[in-house]
């Protein structure tokens, strides 16, 4: 009898911007950002593209899709976060979905980390919201974790690579 086939790994299906800005933390779990299943990205479409499009009917982007915004932002917001001190110590990756920044890792100061992140990448012209989950690095992480892979102290980009312009 054939062994089941595994599950497929999930993958970043729609590019979207995903960028580690700081690796003081060691073994801080990745975050796994917008890595998402096959049966996700089916559940995901439809509200991408009306969401995409809504922006632009509705008169609140200049561009014909919201996620035409996201690699700037991301670069704006990596560049921001990344002059902080606050968030030096911390180890802290950058998610961009349709204007929407998404701040996850660990930190020392963790609440303070997550307020200073957010206030920064609000500060973003084009962003429309930003939340930080960020946690001291004990117990049980706040956000989707990709299995298997702490930090290894390297800053790395594993899904959409996003160098600050």
């Amino acid at each position: 009898m054939p062994l089941p086939e595994p599950a497929p790994a999930p993958t970043n299906w729609f590019g979207d911007p995903f960028v580690q800005v700081s690796a003081a933390v060691a073994g801080c779990p990745e975050p796994l950002g917008p890595r998402i299943t096959p049966a996700e990205r089916l559940a995901q479409s439809h509200h991408r593209a009306e969401r995409g499009t809504t922006c632009f009917l509705q008169g609140q982007c200049s561009e014909p899709n919201a996620y035409r915004y996201d690699i700037d932002i991301a670069r704006a917001v990596v560049q921001a976060l990344r002059q902080s001190p606050r968030v030096a110590q911390g180890t802290l990756w950058v998610t961009v979905q349709g204007r929407d920044v998404f701040i996850e890792g660990c930190a020392p100061a963790a609440q303070a980390t997550a307020d200073e992140a957010e206030r920064l990448a609000r500060q973003v012209p084009q962003v429309l919201a930003a939340v930080a989950a960020v946690f001291d690095g004990q117990g049980t992480a706040p956000y989707r974790t990709w299995p298997n892979r702490p930090s290894d102290g390297q800053r790395r980009s594993s899904c959409h690579p996003v160098q600050p312009g």
